[in-house]
Formats: C-alpha cells, structure tokens, sequence
C-alpha cells in the first residue's frame, strides 16, 4: 500500500460559487479501478487561530453555522487572500472576528477536513500577545467574543454549541504546545 493508484482521469462534475466536485478516476496497485468524488478546495488555503488574551485565556467566537443552521461556538478562521501571508492572513481575520491583532504566531499544524471526500484543509497557528485593533470584516453581522479559560476547555468540550471538529483538535494542539510536549513553527 506504499504506492498510490495511478490516476486514469480527472473531470469536474459539479460547480457552484463556493465548490468544484470532482471525479477521479483510479486504478490501485492491485489493478481495482474506482471512482472517487471530491470537493476541490480553491484559493490560497485557510488559517484558523488559537488566539490567547492572556495565558489563561483563549479567544472563541459566537457565529451563525449555515450547515448547522445554529449559532456555534469555535475560534476565529479564515481565508488567506491572494499575495497575503500565512501571519498577514491571521492577523487580519483576528482583527475582524475578534478586535484584537497579534505579534506572535506559532504554526502549529495542517489539519485536513475529511482527506476521503476533501483536498483542502486549514492551517492552526496559536497568537499570542495581542492587542485591540479592529478591521471590518465580510460577516453578515458581528461576531461575539466569547473568552474561554483553558482551565475548563473540559466543560466546553461538552457543550452542544461548540462541536466543530477543527477547532476541538487545534485547542488540543495549542494545549499539547504549551505545556512543552509539541513543536511549532514561529510564524515571521
């Protein structure tokens, strides 16, 4: 299972305004041929931050989920825009979600969404030291920011309105981070 099946085609199947489905193709190594569907990620890839206030304390955001048709808790996410860097791109979407910009930034990993029917992913990067800075960002209707101490990342673990699988995953990163037993990237 070392080699990946050899691809035989490719062909965009469906398109919207936000996806491109794509059908691919497949032969495996031991001669099976399949087809797999995809969504095809497009723009410059997503960032989403584990922005402390202070060192007890992480930013969480209040926003509307279209998916879910609910209000849900997560952390402050974004687009990277063309020509813009990884740090730009977190630092402007910290300045329109939650008011505050950063000056430290530590890469901590690419997470993928769902690598069977999925080719993008986003980027977590914690930010540290920050400081209020406000920009206006394209949500329908402000943001809240909803400060969550680590010290009880448990019972928000538990809660109905925070279940995005992305941001349970980077708050256990950023935690793994600081108590020394995972390696990140400073961000320059």
């Amino acid at each position: 299972m070392d080699k990946k099946p050899q691809i035989l085609h490719r062909s965009v199947v469906a398109q919207s305004r936000l996806f491109k489905v794509e059908a691919v193709e497949l032969k495996f190594s031991n001669g099976v041929e399949r087809t797999y569907e995809r969504l095809v990620s497009g723009g410059h890839g997503a960032v989403m931050m584990v922005a402390l206030l202070d060192d007890e304390t992480v930013a969480l955001i209040r926003e509307y989920g279209g998916g879910v048709n609910d209000y849900t808790l997560t952390l402050p996410k974004g687009a990277v825009d063309m020509g813009e860097t990884m740090r730009d791109a977190c630092n402007r979407e910290l300045q329109e979600e939650i008011g505050y910009a950063a000056r430290e930034f530590v890469y901590l990993k690419r997470l993928s969404l769902s690598p069977s029917y999925m080719s993008g992913g986003i980027d977590v990067v914690l930010a540290r030291d920050v400081y209020p800075s406000k920009l206006d960002g394209d949500e329908p209707e402000p943001l809240e920011l909803v400060p969550w101490k680590l010290a009880e990342l448990t019972e928000l673990y538990g809660r109905d309105d925070f279940s995005e699988g992305r941001a349970v995953a980077a708050l256990a990163l950023a935690v793994e981070y600081l108590n020394g037993r995972f390696e990140g990237q400073p961000l320059t």
